[in-house]
């Protein structure tokens, strides 16, 4: 802290009221910097983490973003921030092109100055065991030395207002937090109780949405000065007030939404900050810091999954944030016996990470975890060896278990695919040990993209059209087909002959999916078996749901999970009886087919692969006859005779 700040802090300057500024230090005498020893270790540790940990295209990203931030911590205020080579002759950011567009444009200069925070939420932190606390802190520290401070918003429970500050339990559980976070090097942790103030007038009554909170940042530099020397920060659950005089307790998720509303430089609460609103030459907001992240670390983990196998892995709330929302309000309203299940604070955080995602940049994220998981602790269950595979979850075949937080902030995706079946989630085994098993307790969220589907299965269920009867065609005005177009050329590399298409999907169209902005889709038809008429294959049953083209443009192959949500929206609500498709033999995406299939198999004298989700294909011969009657019978519709890239 400079010198300034510390005079600002202990005479309560510029502040009506006279609120005490005060910000703790948990080794005041130490050094903010890290030592030549400790920069060593941090450049080390970020090498083997991204070494080990992310695909060249994830460092890639990751470095573009990060990459001044790391290379500045590493270097120290003495050095100027440079550009260190990693793995592959990757280089950091400011030797990194950049491409941006659209509403992503923004001042580099500015965002190069400020730094890259998560507002970390804890709750019940007395609760946790020093273990977990311990590695809670250790993971922090871990995230700060990959280019992510963290700032900390306790919740201690009703008893937090029993006591005055100094006996309280927040006041206990933010020194203990700090002493922790001390153990992992410098720079030290402080704690921030002068920032978050109460509006004099709050509504009346009810219950208010976060984003209606009466709880703001009235004094910026007792948050903005130790961060930009690179301090994790501890902000308690309490607020100053002017009616008062003094603090009140102030619910941790206002904190939260007002922390992430002020360093994005949005203005809520009754009245600015202390340096008040600020705004770029462009007229913009300019942001504090860049909140990369919203992390919430709960002993009851992730949002529950919708069959009971342990927390959803992801959740795209354009998309699901409702249907999430009501399933959690219709446990909670019908009582179901489960003191693990707490509806209300899955609503609560559910509804906490929606109202900050808002107002973040659209490539921010949220992380729900249990202490243990942010810990990187494997707690063993009891009665677990030879449990059942498929309930397993937390590692992908052979991969290594990986620490949710910090896996996230280099990929922005969860530990594995959301579109991953239950059965296909394994774990490590050696030749005569079987781990434990552990259901996956964290769900990412982000504020994801909205996915439209023609025909809507919720009021329309998906079924083989009668011969004769209306249906969809390419050439609907609800179908954007030049862009439609667009995304299969771009991803599959080649022209496909439009003409043909159309011609052929005429009459078997079954539907048509898209994510985002033609970001990503499905098109799927009905197929009926060679030779077979369409009236007689409707009567009989044997039209075969079959996806024709699966496309994801390139630039949002990888990220973003928009193959997820396309995969997840055919088999969930489009067709959950299952579908099945062909793919060339040599295709480089049938690693992801075949874990996301329920069968395939290779058909003979053919270049090609079939797969298929539906779960008890394989015991009715008939069945798949006819998926492989349907898929070696598929005339391509494509402008060149080139092998199509994926």
């Amino acid at each position: 802290m400079s010198s300034a700040a510390e005079n600002e802090a202990q005479t309560g300057r510029g502040q009506p009221g006279g609120a005490p500024a005060t910000t703790t230090s948990v080794s005041p005498a130490r050094s903010p910097y890290p030592s030549s020893a400790e920069a060593k270790h941090k450049r080390e540790f970020l090498i083997s983490v991204l070494e080990s940990s992310a695909t060249k295209r994830d460092a890639k990203a990751y470095l573009q973003t990060f990459g001044g931030s790391v290379a500045a911590g590493a270097a120290g205020p003495k050095k100027p921030p440079t550009s260190p080579v990693l793995h592959d002759g990757i280089r950091a950011v400011a030797d990194m092109p950049l491409f941006v567009q659209g509403l992503a444009k923004e001042n580099l200069k500015e965002a190069d100055e400020t730094p890259h925070v998560a507002i970390v939420k804890m709750r019940d932190p007395q609760a946790w065991g020093d273990d977990h606390l311990d590695g809670v802190a250790k993971t922090l520290t871990q995230l700060r030395d990959l280019g992510m401070l963290s700032v900390i918003v306790l919740e201690c429970g009703a008893e937090e207002s029993r006591a005055p500050w100094q006996g309280s339990v927040a006041a206990e559980q933010s020194n203990r937090i700090i002493q922790a976070i001390g153990r992992y090097g410098s720079p030290s942790a402080e704690i921030v109780d002068s920032s978050i103030w109460k509006m004099l007038d709050p509504p009346s009554q009810g219950a208010v949405p976060i984003s209606s909170s009466t709880v703001f940042v009235g004094f910026d530099r007792a948050l903005t000065t130790p961060l930009k020397h690179g301090h994790i920060l501890v902000v308690p659950p309490r607020a100053y007030s002017d009616r008062d005089l003094g603090f009140t307790t102030a619910n941790s998720s206002e904190v939260v939404f007002a922390l992430t509303a002020f360093f994005s430089g949005l203005p809520i609460g009754g009245r600015p900050s202390q340096s008040g609103d600020q705004v770029n030459e462009e007229g913009r907001p300019v942001c504090r810091a860049s909140v990369d992240r919203i992390i919430v670390i709960d002993p009851l983990g992730g949002i529950p999954g919708r069959h009971g196998h342990g927390a959803q892995v992801f959740i795209n709330l354009e998309q699901e944030f409702d249907d999430v929302r009501n399933a959690l309000a219709s446990r909670t309203s019908a009582g179901i016996p489960d003191e693990k299940s707490g509806g209300e604070k899955h609503l609560e955080n559910l509804e906490l990470v929606k109202a900050t995602l808002a107002i973040l940049r659209p490539n921010a994220s949220a992380v729900i975890t249990s202490p243990a998981e942010a810990a990187n602790l494997k707690e063993p269950q009891p009665g677990a060896h030879g449990a059942d595979v498929e309930q397993f979850a937390g590692e992908v075949k052979t991969r290594r278990w990986q620490n949710p937080l910090i896996h996230n902030l280099l990929t922005n995706r969860p530990i594995y695919s959301s579109s991953l079946p239950i059965g296909r989630i394994k774990p490590n085994a050696t030749d005569t040990e079987v781990r434990m098993p552990r259901m996956p307790t964290t769900t990412l969220a982000t504020k994801g993209m909205p996915v439209t589907i023609f025909p809507d299965p919720r009021t329309t269920r998906w079924q083989p059209p009668q011969p004769g009867g209306p249906r969809l065609r390419l050439t609907d005005t609800c179908i954007d087909l030049p862009r439609l177009i667009h995304l299969i050329n771009d991803s599959f590399s080649r022209k496909l002959d439009v003409e043909h298409y159309l011609c052929r999907v005429e009459n078997s169209l079954a539907g048509i999916i898209i994510a985002g902005e033609y970001e990503g889709g499905a098109i799927l038809t009905w197929e009926r078996p060679v030779g077979m008429d369409e009236e007689t294959a409707y009567r009989s049953g044997r039209l075969v749901p079959y996806l024709d083209k699966f496309a994801v443009l390139k630039k949002s192959q990888g990220a973003g999970g928009v193959a997820d949500t396309v995969f997840n929206a055919m088999v969930r609500d489009c067709f959950p009886d299952g579908v099945c498709w062909r793919s060339r033999k040599d295709n480089p995406v049938n690693k992801w087919y075949f874990e996301r299939s329920c069968g395939d198999q290779k058909l003979p004298d053919s270049n090609w692969t079939m797969f298929w989700t539906s779960p008890d294909a394989s015991l009715h011969e008939r069945l798949i006859q006819d998926y492989e009657d349907v898929c070696r019978n598929v005339v391509p519709s494509w402008a060149d005779t080139k092998q199509a890239a994926d």
